[in-house]
């Protein structure tokens, strides 16, 4: 298994619509010049941007978290350029990018340094072979403050693993239960 450098990851992305809408280059300002945490290819891999759909964890209603039988009652709707997640709380999110990810690779997503350094952690668990579809992110403000996250920049960055043999079963081939997700997508049992 070898990790894939950012000639490998803008090919897939060109030539098998790996990653659509798909950034070839590093972006680290908008218009005007306003500086933003970074997002697109970079040498060993693909920094993904937040969409303006967040859903924020709320605990209004005391229920408990229960990953069988999840309330959508636990979360607030929001839509905005950036998201203020209470201390010692999360929101979920999605990527604005959608991803096919080939049979023979395995991909990881770590949080970018800026937000970890700030006390927010992204989780994503691995996009396995032949999963497609929006990543819903999970973002945990550590903090005992509330935390901002952007929309529209970047987040998190992907990791790509090919490996030498095809995997014998696909999560297209078991029918997961979460391929083709668009959007912010809550737990199933």
């Amino acid at each position: 298994m070898s990790i894939k450098s950012d000639r490998w990851i803008r090919r897939m992305a060109v030539e098998q619509g790996m990653i659509e809408p798909f950034e070839p280059g590093q972006v680290r300002s908008c218009e005007g010049g306003e500086q933003r945490i970074s997002y697109g290819t970079s040498s060993y891999g693909y920094d993904v941007r937040c969409a303006r759909h967040f859903k924020i964890f709320t605990n209004i209603n005391s229920a408990v978290v229960d990953p069988k039988r999840f309330d959508e009652n636990s979360f607030v709707d929001f839509h905005g350029d950036a998201c203020i997640i209470p201390p010692n709380s999360f929101a979920l999110a999605h990527t604005i990018e959608y991803f096919r990810i080939p049979r023979n690779v395995l991909t990881i997503c770590l949080g970018k340094s800026t937000y970890a350094r700030c006390g927010i952690i992204v989780n994503v668990t691995p996009l396995e072979p032949e999963w497609e579809g929006h990543v819903t992110l999970e973002f945990s403000n550590t903090t005992p403050l509330p935390a901002r996250i952007y929309a529209n920049e970047g987040v998190a960055q992907f990791l790509f693993f090919e490996s030498d043999e095809v995997c014998e079963t696909s999560y297209r081939d078991r029918s997961g239960k979460y391929q083709g997700q668009r959007g912010v997508t809550l737990p199933k049992p």
